[in-house]
């Protein structure tokens, strides 16, 4: 029968464990003097890492075109929905002759306030007469607010 499994026979598989190179122990390690790190300088230090040297040749993120840009003065706008307005009716966070804008829908916790404006897209449907006061609008939800009779107010 084989061996019984107890605690003092229980080992790792072959090659689980790796033993850590040991660095500078004599000439006769193959990793002695200067531990693998070559002469002196600015590599044989700690803490370099010569990202992107490609040893003179003109690296590749120069080789490499560049493509787009980011534009860094866009609008930051929060995207506000038909579904949303009527979740805002619903859960009565709205009172009667208020008007959605920035300042209410950051009060009620629906748009962060770093956020430049408002954007009313035609996503959903809306049923109730609302005052909605935007920074943009496209076409076709400022024709679905003011079927629903609805204003919208474009600043």
């Amino acid at each position: 029968m084989a061996s019984e499994l107890r605690l003092n026979t229980i080992r790792d598989n072959k090659g689980a464990r790796q033993r850590t190179k040991l660095l500078g122990r004599g000439i006769g390690s193959g990793l002695g003097k200067t531990s693998g790190r070559g002469g002196k300088g600015q590599t044989a230090r700690s803490g370099v890492s010569l990202n992107g040297f490609e040893g003179g040749q003109t690296p590749i993120y120069r080789r490499l075109p560049k493509r787009g840009f980011v534009n860094v003065n866009r609008d930051r706008l929060y995207e506000l929905d038909f579904f949303k307005i009527a979740r805002i009716i619903g859960k009565r966070l709205l009172e009667d002759g208020e008007v959605i804008d920035k300042n209410l829908l950051v009060k009620i916790g629906y748009m962060p306030s770093y956020m430049d404006g408002i954007s009313l897209i035609a996503n959903g449907e809306i049923g109730t007469a609302v005052k909605v006061c935007v920074t943009r609008a496209s076409a076709k939800a400022k024709e679905m607010l003011e079927k629903a009779g609805g204003t919208l107010v474009v600043e």
